[in-house]
């Protein structure tokens, strides 16, 4: 009965990890590496005992990890040991090299020889015993090609490469073709077989063989060249070595041509992922992310595991997967990517966003002003105010990266705008497209770059901007209520007290399709405000959710949807939706008439 249910706890993990990896089935590859879903899995954490150091996945789902002590079975939440058959075991328990083949076998090379598994059924193969196998492949036609070192004997000793079909298995090398191994294998997209081995690189097939010595990678630039062999995007053979990533183009070994501010590193693993963007693993440097003309890096210091990277995987769903010295780490898309200060924001605390109409997103936060349109980043920030001006041409231009142009995006700042602090704490956009700006200092609007300061704007202090249809701009002071600007004049002043809520930092937003405002209170409850008048009021005795409102939208349909602390709440036509984090309530009801 235990074993019953543990086996359920487990096919209940798998459906759930399964069913999160499917929500993302690739990675938009025009974001970077800190805009996707991060996960770290730790040695220290207790996740597994040693190194991982290759990952597969077969047709159920789970990941397999070849690691120091064993092979684990990973379904998204826990590693379990694999255990053979009684009386069968592995050719070693240091397990090397994984590969899932498309008819379900798993490949699991090891210090000393290689095996699979299928059916419940364990096969050896004798031809690479005594083999380091952890170059592992299978072609387009269903060959699984393995390769096999024998490091204790790298002056005489001869590698192997061995190609198996079913009920046949052809090994090449023992006249020391290939060194004192093969080390990496990669088949191209016009069915090209490239090796990596000790004496060199090798094109095996199709046609006769064809050796390419490479002294300049030589003595040691081809012995380590597990995970480093990859297709570039023109078809070039990409190569990680310890010289760095390299490109065989009409049989000429040349260097990568990378973007600027390239970090230096050698031994790159290399993956090149379904939408053409190249991973690359490092040694001491983390994981770099070329994409669409632009480069970023993730590293330790960034959240990864170690900044030493061991292999690449990118499993069905598009998740990139990455074994360091220090455990594992994903990368999934999240549902809405996030935009942050690698993208070219100036501040990681953003405290207002508008989304304009000429397709521009504005965000105010306490260190500038922030507008982002095809991948520009522009900061406006108060004049000297010490920061100095800062011009990107990698990937912190694209902030979401859509629509970006490549390495020449730029993040300018602009420090002679007239903007009179650096913190924005709300804006709106005018029926003139005017961009109007609450910041701790005078209220104003900008206007072609320029702000305009509005003298005749009282209060000093704002809360929150609005902007109707007719050409008002709205705001609120913490103390005093709501204001209504006609252009640059003050026309109308309504206290707190005769809106019916308490005096707070008061979210508003206008309603586009029944006209007026929506007024929130930070004390609790919203009110509806209509020509000069409250029409209507909503409070958590009637449905509302409890406590501090502190943010409102409007939707299509004339809905109010109300972030509150105690739920999230709809209101339309009377009735009052409130979703919480135990139950779902709803309420209709007529309105509680204004002053009762």
């Amino acid at each position: 009965m235990e074993r019953t249910r543990k086996h359920g706890r487990a096919l209940i993990a798998l459906g759930i990890f399964l069913a999160c990896c499917r929500c993302a089935l690739a990675l938009d590859p025009s974001l970077d590496i800190n805009q996707y879903a991060h996960t770290a899995w730790r040695i220290r954490e207790g996740f597994a005992k040693g190194t991982i150091r290759q990952v597969a996945q077969t047709p159920d789902g789970y990941l397999w990890l070849a690691s120091e002590f064993g092979l684990l079975r990973f379904d998204g939440i826990r590693t379990v040991l694999w255990e053979p058959p009684p009386g069968e075991h592995l050719p070693d328990t240091y397990v090397r090299g994984l590969v899932a083949a498309r008819d379900g076998s798993l490949w699991i090379g090891t210090t000393k020889g290689l095996a699979s598994w299928k059916d419940g059924k364990l096969t050896h193969y004798p031809e690479l015993d005594g083999y380091d196998v952890y170059a592992l492949l299978e072609d387009h036609e269903g060959t699984v090609w393995a390769g096999g070192a024998v490091w204790e004997r790298q002056s005489s000793g001869p590698g192997k490469l061995c190609a198996i079909k079913p009920g046949n298995i052809r090994c090449y090398g023992n006249d020391g073709t290939f060194g004192f191994g093969v080390t990496a294998l990669d088949e191209d997209s016009r069915g090209n077989l490239w090796l990596g081995a000790g004496n060199g690189l090798w094109r095996w097939k199709p046609g006769p063989p064809k050796h390419y010595a490479m002294p300049e990678l030589m003595p040691a630039g081809l012995a380590y060249l597990h995970n480093t062999l990859t297709e570039g995007e023109h078809g070039e053979l990409l190569i990680g070595s310890s010289h760095g990533v390299k490109q065989l183009v009409d049989e000429k070994l040349e260097s990568y041509p990378f973007p600027a501010g390239a970090p230096q590193f050698n031994w790159g693993k290399l993956l090149r992922d379904r939408h053409g963007s190249l991973w690359i693993g490092t040694l001491s440097a983390g994981l770099v992310h070329v994409h669409q003309g632009r480069m970023d890096v993730f590293a330790q210091s960034d959240g990864l595991s170690a900044n030493s990277v061991e292999s690449l995987f990118e499993d069905r769903e598009g998740s990139i997967w990455v074994t360091t010295t220090s455990g594992l780490d994903r990368f999934r898309e999240y549902a809405i990517p996030t935009i942050s200060v690698k993208q070219g924001l100036s501040d990681p605390v953003v405290l207002c966003v508008l989304a304009a109409r000429d397709g521009s997103v504005w965000l105010g936060t306490r260190d500038g002003l922030n507008r982002w349109k095809n991948g520009q980043v522009t900061i406006y920030r108060k004049p000297n105010s010490g920061t100095k001006t800062r011009q990107s041409t990698d990937a912190m231009a694209s902030a979401a990266g859509r629509g970006a142009e490549g390495p020449e995006a730029t993040v300018h700042e602009v420090m002679g705008s007239g903007l009179p602090d650096n913190s924005v704490y709300s804006l709106a956009e005018d029926t003139q497209g005017r961009i109007w700006v609450s910041t701790g200092g005078p209220l104003g609007y900008l206007e072609n770059g320029r702000f305009v300061s509005v003298s005749t704007a009282h209060p000093e202090w704002r809360n929150f901007l609005t902007a109707d249809s007719a050409g008002n701009i709205w705001m609120t002071n913490s103390e005093l209520g709501l204001y209504r600007l006609r252009g640059t004049r003050l026309v109308e002043h309504f206290p707190w007290a005769k809106l019916g809520i308490g005096a707070a930092f008061s979210p508003l937003v206008m309603d586009p399709v029944n006209g007026g405002l929506w007024l929130g209170s930070w004390s609790g409850g919203v009110v509806y405000f209509k020509d000069s008048q409250v029409r209507a009021s909503y409070w958590p005795d009637a449905g509302l959710g409890a406590g501090r409102v502190s943010s409102l939208r409007v939707d299509r349909d004339g809905a109010l949807w109300a972030a509150t602390e105690g739920g999230l709440s709809r209101i339309k036509n009377g009735r009052v939706i409130t979703a919480d984090q135990q139950k779902r309530i709803a309420v209709r009801y007529r309105p509680r008439p204004f002053g009762r």
